[in-house]
């Protein structure tokens, strides 16, 4: 393949990393990474550099790593139990299959606060949980689409300077 092929397919990758960012479901910063990774890899680890190849791997990775954490954490900070971030990640994962990205959010939400309800009774405390669940995948897919727009915008910019 030529260089411009290569170009094309690295450049194709950051844009579904960026679509993947709020997707759930969909590695958006994996892909970006990937799509760096390619280039790189194809122009004889020449461009764009390896300090914005490590760069671009450290932030994306990091992101994943913080998708993982975020809605079980920001569900434990709104005092939801073990039991209710279990139960939320296998109902939003099955969620996304059924109603995709909304479905996981919505999916999530109503896991936490059926969990929370189910194991304390309390309505006030079911509602607080679910919220911050919710918030906290917003809030990954909000950090994911800022990183991935990032990766993609600093590629480029690499490139043409």
């Amino acid at each position: 393949m030529t260089t411009t092929l290569w170009l094309a397919l690295a450049v194709l990758l950051l844009l579904v990393g960026v679509v993947g960012s709020v997707t759930p479901m969909l590695p958006g910063p994996l892909l970006s990474v990937g799509g760096v990774l390619l280039y790189w890899w194809s122009t004889g680890y020449g461009e764009p550099g390896l300090v914005f190849v490590v760069a671009s791997v450290v932030l994306g990775v990091g992101t994943v790593l913080l998708d993982w954490l975020a809605s079980a954490v920001a569900s434990k900070a709104g005092g939801a139990s073990t039991a209710s971030a279990v139960v939320a990640a296998i109902v939003g994962t099955l969620a996304f299959f059924v109603a995709g990205p909304v479905g996981t959010v919505l999916g999530i939400a109503v896991a936490v606060f059926a969990t929370e309800i189910y194991l304390h009774g309390d309505l006030r405390q079911g509602s607080k949980a679910s919220l911050y669940a919710t918030i906290g995948v917003l809030g990954s897919a909000v950090v994911q689409l800022f990183v991935t727009v990032a990766i993609l915008l600093g590629f480029l910019l690499v490139l043409l300077v």
